[in-house]
């Protein structure tokens, strides 16, 4: 270990945050950037150092959903142990997620909150939790709920550490971007962005998509790569706008994409058609089918005349409906889902350029994009959490939209 430079792994602009945690400064550590800022790959290299040098503590790492834990955050401190050149002196074990360091037994463990049980219940060979690991801070409910884990993991010892990353919100209102401004002398509160790394870290292409994007649309690159909160208050879409569309446009659009959410007694069955402009990153939506209790089959005889045998995507959690459409004679598939789809389906269409809704021709599909806001705490502020009401139509959207989202640079450093 002693053979790594640290200045090689980790970016100029966390030199004097390294320091503050080396010499114990702060407890609170919170890291906010944009992409690229590599806020989540500094934190992972500093957990093992802590390791290292405090023999009587262990690591708790923490995100909001469990099964996002084997792809994030533990892949990130694995990433970190390697890069730290101490493979060899680490174990790993998925089964439960874990790393404990050979020499001494200290673990590094990884939960989702929600199941807060397991947070509890744990049980330590020795010593105590010194360092914690809040990951997309923003996805947590509120400092009500951070404050009471705290209470539970940072206790029976006399030094700790804990870490928070995170891309501030766009929402001026969500309660991360709130907080931060309240004074804290126990706190440090670090803003990072990708033009603050080196170069070859991220790789040329990183800067071009950057610049593009800078290009096209500034406001929406000052949030994603510059990490700066850009929206006034609650609302998830701020792209979309009423556009009245002809029959002449629509016959001219070529890049046709649908996508059905299934309902029947409360929510309404939505479908949708839509083109999308790739170049120009905007969204047409242009017809709808919005009703409740409507049968699979007359459903297929609304839908087959907009679609013909085009492909549609449909909510893969009805594998019946789309069996019973497909016998009705439409060419339908159910959506990839994956642990993060709604989250990163949502940020895909807040990051178009534009969605043009014809409002005339799917007021309901207006009417949920405009009016859909981020959930809200108990205390008012609003959370990075999408509510699971009113958006069958953006549900369809997603769906119908998957291919296009794949491959669309949405994955990112951290």
């Amino acid at each position: 270990m002693s053979k790594i430079k640290l200045s090689n792994i980790i970016a100029p602009t966390f030199k004097n945050v390294h320091k503050d945690i080396k010499h114990h400064k702060y407890t609170h550590y919170w890291e906010k950037g944009g992409r690229g800022s590599t806020k989540s790959s500094f934190i992972s290299i500093e957990i093992p150092l802590l390791i290292l040098k405090n023999s009587n503590c262990h690591a708790v790492v923490l995100r909001k959903v469990a099964n996002t834990l084997r792809h994030s955050v533990y892949s990130q401190v694995k990433w970190g142990i390697d890069q730290l050149g101490l493979n060899g002196q680490f174990t790993d074990r998925v089964s439960p997620l874990e790393f404990e360091y050979k020499k001494t037994g200290q673990k590094i463990l990884f939960f989702g909150v929600d199941d807060k049980t397991k947070i509890k219940s744990i049980k330590l060979p020795f010593g105590y939790i010194g360092i914690v690991w809040y990951e997309e801070l923003d996805q947590f409910t509120g400092m009500e709920e951070i404050r009471s884990l705290n209470q539970s993991l940072m206790r029976g010892g006399d030094k700790f550490w804990c870490f928070a990353s995170f891309n501030p919100p766009k929402s001026r209102d969500n309660w991360v971007n709130t907080e931060q401004l309240t004074d804290d002398n126990d706190r440090l509160v670090h803003h990072s962005t990708y033009l603050e790394v080196p170069r070859q870290w991220l790789g040329e292409q990183f800067f071009l998509e950057a610049e593009k994007l800078k290009t096209k649309n500034e406001i929406l690159y000052d949030h994603e790569y510059k990490g700066e909160v850009t929206g006034t208050g609650g609302d998830v879409f701020e792209n979309v706008e009423d556009m009245r569309m002809s029959d002449e446009i629509i016959a001219n659009f070529d890049r046709l994409h649908y996508g059905l959410d299934f309902g029947f007694s409360m929510d309404p069955l939505a479908f949708l058609s839509m083109h999308y402009d790739k170049k120009r990153e905007i969204l047409y939506i242009f017809d709808e089918i919005y009703q409740q209790k409507l049968k699979n089959k007359r459903a297929a005889l609304l839908i087959k005349p907009k679609t013909g045998r085009r492909i549609i995507t449909a909510d893969s959690a009805e594998p019946k409906s789309i069996s019973d459409m497909i016998e009705f004679g439409l060419n339908i598939y159910g959506a990839r889902k994956g642990p993060d789809s709604v989250e990163h389906g949502i940020k895909w269409l807040q990051d178009r350029a534009k969605i043009y809704i014809d409002k005339h021709r799917c007021p309901n599909t207006y009417r949920e994009f405009i009016n859909y806001e981020y959930e809200q705490n108990k205390d008012g502020q609003f959370i990075s959490s999408y509510p699971d009401k009113n958006n069958h139509t953006i549900d369809a959207a997603r769906y119908g939209l998957e291919n296009e989202m794949r491959g669309s640079g949405m994955e990112v450093l951290k």
